[in-house]
């Protein structure tokens, strides 16, 4: 039973953390990414739909992302779901393709972003916390009711919080890496 928690636990860690990249991947940096338009929704055919389901997205180079609608009559309809996002970004087309250049941040703008980052890594440590208490809350109700002995409690709870310093660590390479990509000029 202790092992089943063990091996929960670690899934769920793995899970937070991958959540964590994702959601970084869609912090805008100085390069072109097409993550960055994960959440870019437009309607086709009455349908709300991810803009890579109704177009083919490329990276032309390090800071344009190209837009091929698979539909022309799309074009407007992305160029308006792009301009009002909050990224930022201002997109052109040219009757067949949507070209999305990337500006360079400026230093204030790479501060704030790097700040987002940061907060984002701070609720991913926290939901590992969270996690965590679940599982020592499991190992003492297994002790409680006499499952394990306090020895294999203890070692438990060694193993969780073994655990918990390992994904803390990864959180934290993860954000500086993060906030590295976001401070290059």
């Amino acid at each position: 039973m202790l092992d089943e928690i063990i091996s929960q636990l670690e899934t769920d860690y793995a899970r937070t953390v991958k959540d964590l990249r994702r959601e970084l991947a869609k912090i805008r940096t100085g390069r072109a990414n097409l993550a960055m338009l994960d959440d870019i929704r437009v309607e086709y055919y009455g349908q709300m739909s991810p803009l890579n389901q109704v177009a083919t997205l490329r990276i032309a180079d390090p800071r344009l992302i190209t837009i091929q609608p698979w539909e022309k009559t799309l074009i407007a309809d992305i160029e308006k779901a792009i301009a009002s996002s909050d990224l930022g970004l201002n997109p052109s087309n040219d009757g067949t393709v949507i070209r999305v250049p990337i500006p360079a941040l400026s230093g204030e703008r790479r501060q704030e972003l790097v700040k987002v980052a940061r907060r984002a890594g701070e609720d991913h440590k926290i939901s590992l916390r969270n996690l965590r208490r679940e599982a020592n809350d499991m190992i003492e109700e297994l002790e409680k009711e006499s499952e394990i002995t306090q020895d294999d409690e203890h070692r438990g709870y060694d193993k969780v919080n073994a655990l918990t310093e390992k994904y803390t660590k990864e959180i934290d390479e993860v954000l500086s890496s993060k906030e590295d990509e976001i401070l290059e000029v």
